[in-house]
């Protein structure tokens, strides 16, 4: 079960009393994403309550939509400490320049997750805003008693999408049986706080400076430096997709089409899903839906439920045909093409 520190006032919230855990939940959002974020904080109320602290990271200065939601969930906070946050992005700036180009990745303050790490929970999961909480996370926390890190992901598999395998170095930093094994997606997983002190980040800069850095993927935001922080260290981690029997493990990601949906929660095979994850439907798509487009994307009914769980009357009536999914992204994909050719569209 999750344990409970003696209540406190959260010092960075002075304006409203909130209890602080010694476990809770942690996400990044800005206002691009609102919709994912209040669709995320509806599961997590209707699986674990109204009273889990979750803290919300900032992506970058477009928080606005999200402070006033807030204000009406006692359990939710904006996280504010400006130290830590500089330290983060000091890093990040240090580690990895080229994924803090806002005009060539999106996820440009991804890696400000990473202030989960500081604080303000003892234990804590992360989940991206474009999650959805489907099932009870005590299971998780309890792993966090013998491990440092948990994941429930199947990234292992794919290790393209973490590190530059092409690299010769690769395999004179991790051996080939940790990058098979070892490697997750930073959509989801459990650690502890104070697990990368000041001494801890500057080992792992000056490896990355000394030349290691050429292994990370080149394509993504943090998740390469976040596997590359994890491994590095030696850090004793747990990967539930990796470990668990087949008859017991789940999916966790929409591009699965073959989950049951039964009473607003997902199955896998009869087994319960830990959470799902709408990874590779943009925010920009998820904005249209909600503004009455009819854009049919995987499971985007049991989005739709979470998204306006609060607001029923205010979920989109749908009175045109739907549009597929898979020919909306084509048409954006042409288009930024289009763009980066300076094609007028």
């Amino acid at each position: 079960m999750i344990r409970r520190l003696k209540p406190q006032l959260h010092k960075q919230s002075p304006r409203n009393a909130r209890l602080i855990d010694m476990n809770g939940i942690c996400t990044l959002a800005n206002d691009t994403v609102y919709d994912q974020l209040i669709a995320l904080l509806n599961s997590i109320e209707v699986i674990l309550g109204s009273n889990i602290p979750v803290c919300i990271y900032p992506f970058d200065e477009q928080i606005e939509q999200i402070k006033a939601e807030v204000v009406n969930r006692p359990n939710v906070f904006v996280y504010e400490d400006s130290a830590s946050i500089q330290r983060w992005d000091e890093f990040m700036q240090a580690a990895a320049p080229e994924r803090l180009n806002r005009q060539k990745f999106r996820l440009y303050g991804a890696h400000r997750r990473f202030c989960a790490f500081d604080g303000p929970f003892e234990k804590f999961i992360y989940m991206d805003a474009d999650t959805l909480l489907m099932n009870s996370l005590d299971g998780v926390f309890e792993k966090l008693e013998e491990s440092d890190f948990v994941v429930y992901d199947f990234q292992f598999l794919f290790p393209t999408k973490v590190y530059n395998i092409k690299s010769p170095k690769l395999v004179e930093v991790f051996e080939p049986n940790r990058i098979d094994s070892e490697v997750f997606c930073s959509g989801f997983y459990a650690s502890k706080q104070g697990l990368f002190e000041q001494n801890t980040r500057e080992w792992l800069l000056a490896q990355l400076q000394s030349g290691e850095a050429e292994i990370l993927y080149a394509g993504a935001g943090e998740q390469p430096l976040l596997n590359y922080m994890v491994m590095k260290t030696g850090m004793n981690s747990y990967n539930f997709a990796y470990s668990l029997p087949d008859g017991e493990k789940t999916g966790c990601s929409v591009t699965s089409q073959h989950f049951e949906e039964r009473d607003n929660i997902l199955y896998d095979k009869g087994n319960r899903l830990t959470y799902i994850h709408y990874i590779g439907v943009p925010p920009d798509l998820i904005r249209r839906v909600c503004s009455g487009e009819n854009i049919e994307f995987p499971y985007g009914d049991l989005f739709l439920h979470y998204r306006y769980l609060r607001e029923p009357e205010r979920r989109p009536v749908f009175r045109e045909p739907p549009k597929s999914y898979t020919e909306v992204s084509r048409s954006n994909l042409l288009t930024r093409v289009l763009r980066r050719l300076r094609i007028n569209v």
